[in-house]
């Protein structure tokens, strides 16, 4: 349904008691299509299953292995894949530490 914005404010409650029912409300402004007044899809009250698809797919123990090089220098065709491992390795050894030199705020510099 389409409705002139002139139209919805005056019967805005009952278009909302129309979308409570189900409906789309198109909100028009001098006939173009502005906006939509819809309902809201409820949030889920319950927790999801877990384990829906329990005996119906079955993952290898070969899936937890290692990729193989040529599946890693796809994804990095310019470096060496043992490069890429190690620099993996390296990532996790914590945030690298600063230089001694020491920045001045913006605001500090606009006093200057």
């Amino acid at each position: 349904m389409k409705v002139n914005i002139f139209e919805a404010k005056a019967k805005l409650s009952e278009y909302v008691d129309r979308v409570e029912h189900g409906e789309h409300i198109v909100i028009c402004r001098r006939n173009r299509p502005v906006a939509e007044l819809r309902p809201i899809e409820l949030a889920r009250t319950t927790p999801r299953p877990i384990g829906g698809l329990e005996g119906k797919i079955v993952i290898p123990p070969s899936f937890f292995d290692p990729l193989p090089d040529e599946i890693i220098e796809s994804f990095y065709p310019e470096t060496d894949p043992r490069a890429v491992k190690a620099a993996g390795e390296q990532m996790t050894d914590g945030p690298k530490k600063r230089s001694g030199v020491k920045r001045q705020s913006s605001a500090r510099r606009r006093r200057a």
